[in-house]
């Protein structure tokens, strides 16, 4: 028994060293943790238990019979954080440079069909060379396992995968397959084919970093939600990010104490709206005075930055924020704020998690770029997510809501359950000088008419009144009152109850 002991002992131990102290030094000398010690700092102290540590592939061409690992580049396993159950797999770079085997991608794939068995959360950390080439197929294989896994799992249980490192050829739709993907700056990135073969395919010449490096995913391609300075920062933000989530699609988002009165009043939001309609704002301020503690976590704050996406919390529950962001081209709808704001209301949908929604929209953005880049359909995107969405929506307009943007806004006519307007609301078909200018083309050139013209429509139009004549706003409330008021309507919808008709599932324009 005595021995028994010993072996299990000296093989926990090789385990743990990975590709052994030379290696780990090396991850360090890049600031790098190592896949151990990310989880060490994901999950609550002492709540970590790994699996299938002594896994080892069972490839044998290429010298590899010899070479040998436990654990096979992968650490795998479940734990908590702040209490709640999450299965998490953090790839070894120390380990054959965390390239996926098929006894690797094995592991991954058995926390992950347990996480969908019990509802937990899974966080995947990526670091990895890629697909083991002495493996050739078999590898190939494994990552689409992983896949298949990732595509069940959408809207079952939240998925989250943090880059810490090189992610590149196929390795990449794995992540880009899960609901978040967070990154961290100058040791992390993400592409299809590198450098050398972009240099040798179309002669670009193009550094890693420009290619796929964190800063380029969070502000070009908006690929990534968010990028952190170093390890540390980014684990310790997930940890905060995973108690906004519900553990899966059948429980509601969870919930925490909070010293935050939901009737609080917030006067100086009455001051909020410039009394020069063309004069911006800053919509962040709103949000973050009108959500308990100020705690607002945004995502995608780089990328499409006219629209603003994050969770908060109102009265200890979590809610989905969007916003349209009048600091950034006057709040415009366009092709790329579409795609992120669609995105983000269907995956609030998926989980149970109430979308409160703030209007400031004049309008998508015209011109022959967005045209001919598709707006159209996918504009629609952001139109099919409010529609379809059946959690509860409460919808606060606070200035402009012109033209079919102010439909797409999670507007009563897609099935919004509260619609609020601020009396600085404006909801018409258009800005009134634009309007008037084609009702009354005659009248061009007599300014004074037009003028007179214009503050007429303004009167009979802009405002909230004529859409609260028709029910399509529920009321029109003081700024200062906007908290109490979406607190109230959330309380009130807790029971709702809405399901669309049975189908497989919809075709969204993709």
């Amino acid at each position: 028994m005595q021995d028994i002991i010993r072996q299990l002992e000296e093989k926990r131990e090789r385990a743990r060293k990975g590709g052994g102290q030379k290696r780990i030094d090396a991850q360090h000398a890049k600031g790098k943790l190592t896949a151990r010690e990310r989880i060490e700092l994901l999950l609550d102290p002492g709540s970590f238990e790994e699996w299938d540590m002594f896994v080892e592939h069972q490839a044998t061409d290429f010298g590899m019979a010899e070479k040998t690992i436990p654990g096979d580049g992968v650490v795998t396993g479940f734990g908590t954080v702040n209490g709640r159950l999450i299965f998490v797999f953090s790839q070894d770079f120390t380990v054959f440079g965390g390239s996926l085997s098929e006894a690797h991608a094995g592991k991954i794939c058995k926390i992950m069909d347990q996480a969908m068995k019990v509802g937990a959360p899974v966080v995947g950390i990526n670091d990895s060379g890629g697909a083991r080439i002495q493996e050739g197929v078999t590898s190939l294989g494994g990552y689409a396992e992983v896949f298949q896994r990732n595509v069940l799992a959408s809207g079952v249980v939240p998925q989250i995968s943090l880059i810490m490192g090189p992610c590149a050829g196929g390795a990449v739709y794995s992540p880009a397959m899960t609901d978040f993907i967070f990154m961290v700056r100058d040791t992390s990135y993400m592409f299809v084919t590198g450098p050398d073969v972009v240099k040798t395919v179309t002669h670009e010449e193009v550094t890693l970093e420009e290619l796929g490096g964190a800063g380029t995913h969070t502000t070009t391609s908006g690929v990534a939600d968010k990028a952190f300075n170093n390890d540390a920062e980014a684990l310790l933000s997930v940890r905060r990010f995973i108690d906004f989530l519900p553990a899966n699609n059948t429980e509601r988002p969870p919930s925490r104490p909070t010293p935050d009165p939901g009737d609080r009043v917030e006067e100086s939001l009455d001051t909020l709206i410039p009394d020069d309609p063309a004069k911006p704002y800053d919509m962040k301020e709103l949000i973050e005075k009108v959500v308990d503690e100020g705690d607002f976590f945004e995502l995608q704050p780089d990328y499409a930055a006219n629209i603003i996406i994050g969770f908060g919390r109102m009265e200890g529950a979590t809610v989905g924020i969007v916003a349209n962001q009048p600091m950034v081209v006057a709040g415009c709808l366009d092709i790329s704020s579409s795609i992120k704001g669609g995105r983000f209301v269907r995956f609030c949908d998926c989980f149970n998690i109430p979308i409160v929604t703030f209007v400031d929209v004049p309008g998508f953005l015209p011109g022959t770029a967005q045209e001919l880049g598709g707006i159209i359909k996918h504009g629609a995107k952001l139109l099919f997510a409010f529609a379809e969405a059946t959690v509860p929506k409460v919808t606060v307009i606070t200035r402009k809501a012109y033209g079919g943007a102010y439909d797409v806004m999670s507007s009563k006519h897609l099935r919004g359950d509260v619609n609020f307007a601020w009396p600085s609301a404006e909801i018409a078909v258009m800005g009134p000088k634009g309007a008037v200018e084609i009702i009354f083309r005659g009248d061009i050139g007599d300014e004074e008419k037009i003028a007179e013209r214009t503050e007429e429509y303004r009167r009979r139009f802009a405002n909230p009144f004529i859409a609260g004549h028709r029910g399509y706003i529920d009321d029109v409330i003081m700024p200062h009152n906007t908290r109490l008021r979406i607190a109230k309507s959330l309380g009130m919808l807790r029971t709702k109850k809405l399901d669309n008709p049975w189908k497989k599932h919809g075709n969204i324009p993709l």
